[in-house]
């Protein structure tokens, strides 16, 4: 049943290729895999591999992986992606050797790919559970690790209908979970070798945090005054906090859109009161004046949060938000929409006051009047949101404990 579905979704894919440009990269990439592997394998050298679904799960693996180069620079490093979203970003990521993608989960596939990578170990990110590369890892004797996965009863292990696909988490020589929920679970059909380590992702925003750029525009932008940075935001998150600042000319706006595209951004500018300065127009002049500095190109966002007093998260008025801990690392207290339940992270920093969900524009308007005329109250919110990510970081410390044997 499990081939038959991964032969369907083959297909279907090929078939969808036809027609959608991402859908084409993978089965490309895919299909060139097996030519990088044979030409870019060192024989001689031992491989650690870690893959990764797309963008998000390579960043929870970021940590270990650049740990392990750094600590055991003789191993070579094999990073996979499935998703073009992942690939298409990081396939010249220094920190690896070899970047390719990850070829569709059929026993013959998995054969050839394996038989070309000999991995001494195998890391697979969150939720990648593929059960012929699993299957196999263990017949080889292959140590194979689970990362930074979390488990929800709703899940297909946890069913009477998925008792026969339980077997695929026996193949792993460990699972370092997120939280107590995953462990109690998995213990409770008798997968054993479990630790709750927490979350990677942790390590890596405090990382990005010690390692931020220093950005003198958003300075002269600033100037000291309140800040209210805006990231991944869509068309429906725009509409909200927009109207509101349309009517707070005291405070600094800064918006980093999810999608950068001239449409978009020209919405943007029309929709805002007073002036606005795009960052890759912006001068140390045209700044200084500006009402909203609207962020234009990728690869900022992350250092850009340490400016802003209050930050908002994007995605929560559609299919989920984005990244809360990248800008909850820097002590500010975060405000998303209603679409954050599948979000263990948005649910804690609700949890202990760091963090703020609202369902409309009165909503966000009632809280922004309490954090902008209540010191106090943006200070203590600012604060808590910092502490629970300082209090959460130390997940790939306890994963190298356990795997420092076999290094």
């Amino acid at each position: 049943m499990y081939n038959f579905a991964i032969n369907l979704y083959s297909s279907a894919a090929k078939l969808d290729s036809l027609f959608n440009k991402k859908v084409k990269k993978m089965i490309v990439g895919q299909q060139a895999c097996f030519e990088t592997l044979r030409t870019k394998i060192e024989p001689d050298r031992r491989y650690l591999w870690f893959h990764a679904a797309s963008l998000g799960e390579f960043e929870q693996g970021r940590p270990l992986m650049e740990y392990i180069r750094q600590a055991y620079p003789m191993y070579g490093i094999l990073l996979t992606f499935f998703s073009p979203s992942g690939y298409e970003v990081r396939k010249n990521y220094e920190g690896a050797d070899i970047v390719c993608y990850l070829p569709f989960d059929k026993p013959k596939l998995v054969r050839r790919f394996l038989d070309l990578a000999k991995p001494y170990m195998a890391f697979f990110i969150k939720y990648e559970f593929w059960k012929n590369y699993l299957d196999e890892l263990h017949r080889r004797q292959v140590p194979t690790y689970s990362v930074s996965s979390i488990f929800r009863a709703n899940q297909v292990f946890f069913k009477s209908y998925g008792k026969g696909y339980r077997q695929v988490l026996h193949n792993f020589d460990h699972l370092f979970v997120q939280n107590e929920t995953s462990k109690d679970l998995l213990q409770g059909i008798g997968v054993t070798n479990v630790t709750v380590a927490g979350d990677t992702r942790f390590d890596r925003v405090q990382q990005i945090r010690q390692q931020a750029k220093e950005l003198p525009l958003l300075e002269a932008f600033k100037q000291g005054k309140l800040t209210f940075v805006a990231g991944s935001s869509w068309q429906p998150d725009e509409d909200l906090f927009i109207e509101y600042f349309n009517h707070h000319p005291e405070v600094k706006l800064v918006i980093a859109p999810h999608v950068i595209g001239e449409d978009h951004l020209q919405q943007i500018i029309s929709k805002v009161k007073g002036k606005v300065v795009r960052y890759t127009q912006a001068t140390m002049e045209n700044v200084q004046d500006a009402r909203c500095l609207l962020i234009d190109c990728f690869g900022l966002l992350s250092s850009i949060y340490r400016y802003g007093e209050i930050a908002y998260i994007g995605g929560g008025f559609g299919t989920g938000i984005h990244n809360t801990v990248e800008a909850a690392v820097y002590g500010v207290p975060v405000i998303f929409g209603p679409n954050h339940q599948r979000f263990m992270e948005a649910k804690d920093l609700i949890a202990c006051g760091g963090a703020f969900s609202v369902n409309d524009g009165n909503e966000l308007n009632d809280l922004l009047d309490k954090l902008l005329s209540d010191s106090s109250f943006l200070q203590d919110t600012g604060r808590r949101a910092g502490s629970y990510v300082s209090s959460r970081i130390g997940a790939t410390d306890i994963i190298l404990k356990h795997i420092k044997g076999l290094l």
